[in-house]
């Protein structure tokens, strides 16, 4: 009876102890994600507008929507620019461009064995997603000036800019809505983009890497 009685205490201990939580971003790093993710989105939403014939009609005011379309794109990479003035930002970019070991064992598994692997604070998907929308800002923004001030350009390159813009921007739309599923089957993973910090046991099974580190520096 004793026995069971301590059982229970103990268990009942587990239940009300308060979950260690992991510092994730910083307050810059959420800033940079978050105008970022709304400077996109308003490019997205605007070039819909613009190309989509139902939308454009909904909508009218095509001078207004390629307007803000303009701006948002010119502002994209502010954000990026702006979180090179914090360490922290820094850091991550440097861990976000490299890929090692492990990274390549989580793409041959497909993220399948994940939680086998010893993933450092992000994985192999996560980099390269990083690494394409970075890349694709920049090349949109140049591809978007160049259609922006046309009579600068001659005819073939401006030709080359349209299409490049455009399907790239097909290719964008794609990874960020697969992005967004990922985020929508991973409600800590968004809470922790939201909050800047995570639980250690979802760091432990989706970065076991990256938890171990992270409990070294606590």
């Amino acid at each position: 009876m004793t026995s069971t009685r301590g059982s229970a205490g103990r268990t009942a201990a587990a239940m009300t102890r308060p979950k260690v939580m992991l510092a994730r971003f910083t307050g810059g790093e959420k800033w940079v994600h978050r105008a970022t993710a709304a400077l996109m989105g308003i490019c997205l939403l605007t070039a819909a507008i613009l190309y989509l014939g139902p939308l454009s009609v909904l909508v009218g005011r095509r001078a207004l929507v390629a307007q803000v379309h303009v701006i948002a794109g010119i502002a994209l990479p502010i954000p990026i620019l702006c979180g090179w003035l914090s360490r922290a930002f820094r850091a991550d970019a440097g861990l976000l461009n490299r890929l090692g070991p492990t990274d390549w064992a989580w793409l041959r598994s497909r993220g399948w064995r994940g939680s086998r692997l010893p993933v450092g604070k992000f994985n192999a998907g996560q980099k390269l997603n990083a690494s394409f929308i970075t890349g694709a800002i920049g090349v949109l923004l140049g591809t978007g000036l160049i259609m922006r001030y046309a009579n600068t350009w001659p005819l073939s390159l401006r030709t080359g800019a349209t299409f490049v813009h455009d399907w790239l921007s097909y290719a964008v739309a794609g990874v960020l809505l697969g992005h967004v599923m990922f985020a929508v089957r991973d409600p800590e993973s968004r809470s922790g983009l939201r909050t800047g910090v995570v639980s250690a046991s979802w760091a432990r099974e989706k970065h076991p890497g990256w938890a171990g580190e992270a409990r070294d520096r606590g």
